[in-house]
């Protein structure tokens, strides 16, 4: 038997971590067993999916290398086939219509509460037929046998039981004539022969509704994966609805594909102690086996550390096309600074974060923000002003700009204030950068060129005469 796969998202927000874990997940699943992954998009939630949301959807995949082989499928242009399927089962007795009222329902659900009942449908319309008027409003029920269990293994959790009784008729059509998620999902699992379901543990509770439908139309019932949620150090389940977990975020932030993937693998599954995977090694040793039933915590510190692993292992060709789209992201004109080849010695092995690449590498391209702060209290003030002043006249005094030239500056400068190389250093990075850290000064000084940095110690000049 072939496998066959599918992510199937619903466009109402922005893809997270956790969704992009079962992605991937199914998509390794698939390509490991030579099987079919498909793209389906489940849009039938009017309201609240967006053009937006399903363009997220697709650009994340393409960026994360995801490739699917058939899709995507939406579920709006599958409405005709839902309702057919809908008119038969009515037909065949396995569904029925519903005429209660939403001020009905609100009644009976209040008497169980008050009861100390279970809150469910009553099945008042289950076995009334005379009331089939059209003209009045009525949703559509799935009629669930009596009796009887549910039962149905999961890969991670094992044999999962529910009791019917504990089940209600739920509806699978709406009074406006559109069906409900638990429906579709199955009919479209059924078209396109889906055969095996990985997605997060919150859909356990709604697999025992699936599993009726399925019976009801007389389907396969595929195997279940349910993968345990990730959650952020505070114990709080990531939702599509955080902006902060946007994986296209991360990659504005200069965060790499294989990054992201990477991580994402070993939230939830493990291979021995390796930690570095290669996306041919994800597609080879990818199991279900190996998935476990604990949740998993974001650890943001645990995804720099291995940024930094890949940015290291990154080609000066790949480096410069790297830093290229940061410029692009941050709308950074680079014809305004050095040549991105040149800064690639700079960044190369010694990123420790990706703010800090973004931040070295704006400071070649965009003005010093002397922001009102002790930082620049303590290092552009009237007594570093003479020092700068200095520093500016023997720096304008260079006729061939080279790194050796610029040191001997530094060491004259040093020797007329009698002061460390660490503190002028600290007032010229604070100067020219407007920031603490930085590569070291006189590389700094070298690739942003004479101009520039006359212009930068100008401008703390006349800063420290505006605010002294």
């Amino acid at each position: 038997m072939k496998i066959i796969t599918r992510f199937a998202p619903s466009p109402t927000g922005y893809l997270h971590i956790g969704n992009i874990r079962t992605a991937l997940y199914s998509w390794l699943f698939a390509r490991k067993n030579k099987g079919k992954f498909i793209l389906r998009i489940e849009n039938t939630d009017f309201k609240r999916s967006k053009k937006i949301f399903i363009n997220n959807i697709i650009e994340t995949l393409q960026w994360l290398n995801i490739d699917w082989d058939e899709g995507p499928y939406l579920q709006s242009k599958r409405i005709n086939r839902y309702n057919n399927i809908i008119n038969q089962m009515l037909n065949n007795n396995k569904a029925y219509k519903c005429f209660c009222s939403k001020k009905k329902l609100e009644k009976n659900k209040k008497k169980q509460i008050m009861n100390g009942e279970k809150i469910k449908y009553n099945g008042n319309c289950r076995n009334i037929t005379s009331l089939n008027d059209k003209k009045l409003p009525y949703t559509i029920r799935l009629r669930i046998p009596k009796n009887k269990c549910i039962t149905f293994t999961d890969t991670i959790r094992g044999e999962i039981k529910f009791n019917n009784a504990e089940l209600d008729d739920f509806i699978i059509q709406r009074s406006d004539g559109i069906p409900t998620y638990n429906f579709c999902v199955v009919i479209d699992d059924w078209d396109m022969k889906i055969t095996n379901i990985i997605r997060g543990e919150e859909h356990i509770n709604n697999t025992p509704k699936q599993i009726h439908i399925i019976n009801a139309i007389g389907a396969n019932i595929p195997v279940y994966t349910h993968v345990s949620i990730i959650t952020d150090k505070l114990g709080k389940k990531i939702s599509k609805r955080d902006n902060n977990f946007n994986i296209l975020k991360y990659k504005e932030n200069g965060y790499l594909s294989i990054t992201l993937l990477n991580y994402i693998l070993r939230l939830g599954w493990s291979y021995g102690n390796k930690e570095i995977f290669s996306q041919e090694e994800m597609k080879k040793l990818f199991n279900l086996k190996n998935l476990n039933k604990s949740s998993s915590i974001f650890d943001i510190n645990k995804l720099n550390w291995l940024n930094k692993y890949y940015l290291n292992k990154l080609s000066k060709e790949d480096m410069i096309l790297f830093l290229k789209d940061i410029s692009i992201t941050k709308n950074i004109n680079i014809n305004n600074g050095p040549k991105l080849k040149d800064l690639y010695k700079i960044f190369y092995k010694r990123c420790n974060s990706i703010n800090e690449i973004n931040n070295l590498f704006c400071i070649f391209y965009k003005n010093p923000d002397y922001k009102n702060n002790i930082l620049i209290k303590n290092y552009l003030n009237i007594k570093t002003k003479i020092i700068l002043e200095i520093l500016e006249k023997k720096l304008i005094n260079i006729n061939i700009w080279s790194s050796e030239n610029i040191s001997n500056v530094l060491k004259k400068t040093i020797f007329i204030f009698n002061i460390s190389f660490k503190k002028i250093a600290m007032i010229l990075r604070i100067a020219i950068t407007g920031l603490e850290n930085s590569p070291p000064i006189n590389d700094i000084i070298y690739l942003m060129g004479k101009k520039k940095i006359i212009y930068h110690i100008k401008n703390a000049i006349n800063f420290i005469k505006l605010n002294t």
